[in-house]
């Protein structure tokens, strides 16, 4: 199979996730500042949210750059990313809805966990189809922040027991930590593009 196709199927999902996400962005009953300010969590929900799903747009796109070969078995591990990506927006209605109360903070983070779970399934299906020696298994190496994430998930989700904040920071974090550009598949491909 073309991975082209993978990839415009992957971004359609995606597109659609973000175009929920906004759609639960209502506008204030009301014509004042406090029907306004009202919606901040739901806002600040959404932009979270929103940050996630595109970090996981642009690390599934460099990383479908190194895939030469589409087998089943990537299918289904891709399809099995956007089930959990494609849970993104109830989770964020539900915690802004709330205002990020313990247990959709908890349901939150387990998302996001599923989600990073689902994604190296993904990465390490590739890198099985490609091989050892492919361009996604050299530029991974060690994959730190592939392994810290779902430890920092975990630990924000045992938080939700003692204060919801404290795991709004670890989301926060390990977003910002993702949100950092990752070179690393680009210094790979590019030697090998070019020869």
């Amino acid at each position: 199979m073309n991975k082209n196709r993978l990839e415009a199927f992957s971004d359609g999902v995606l597109a659609i996730i973000i175009t929920i996400m906004v759609l639960e962005l209502k506008t204030p009953e009301e014509s004042n500042l406090k029907s306004l300010l009202n919606l901040i969590p739901i806002f600040i929900s959404y932009v979270l949210s929103f940050i996630y799903v595109g970090i996981y747009w642009n690390n599934h796109h460099h990383m479908m750059h190194t895939v030469k070969q589409v087998t089943g078995a990537i299918l289904w591990a891709n399809l099995h990313l956007l089930f959990w990506l494609s849970l993104v927006p109830f989770a964020t209605a539900w915690i802004g809805e709330h205002h990020f109360a313990p247990f959709p903070m908890l349901f939150y983070g387990f998302i996001l966990l599923m989600c990073g779970i689902a994604y190296n399934i993904l990465q390490n299906q590739i890198i099985k189809t490609q091989g050892e020696n492919s361009i996604l298994s050299k530029a991974i190496g060690k994959d730190l922040k592939g392994k810290a994430s779902p430890i920092l998930y975990i630990v924000a989700i045992f938080s939700t027991y003692f204060h919801e904040a404290i795991s709004a920071v670890i989301y926060i974090l390990v977003a910002l930590m993702w949100l950092i550009p990752d070179k690393r598949i680009e210094k790979v491909f590019k030697p090998e593009k070019e020869s």
